[in-house]
């Protein structure tokens, strides 16, 4: 499971830079950028999930022990 979280996490990270690349930042909120924008709130809203998935894994462990 937690190779899976971590090839998600660096997928997301990717999609965040990617879209980073995409936006005109003299008018982020028109067009194409507008687009970008939201691929980057939501890779970095996947990475936040992923995050709170890895600790809730980590106490499930710590429990189970």
């Amino acid at each position: 499971m937690k190779k899976i979280i971590l090839v998600l996490g660096v997928l997301a990270i990717a999609l965040v830079v990617f879209n980073l690349f995409h936006i005109d930042f003299s008018d982020p909120f028109q067009g194409d950028s507008y687009v970008a924008l939201v691929g980057v709130t939501a890779g970095l809203c996947a990475v936040v999930l992923l995050a709170l998935l890895w600790v809730a894994k980590k106490i499930q462990e710590r429990i189970n022990r």
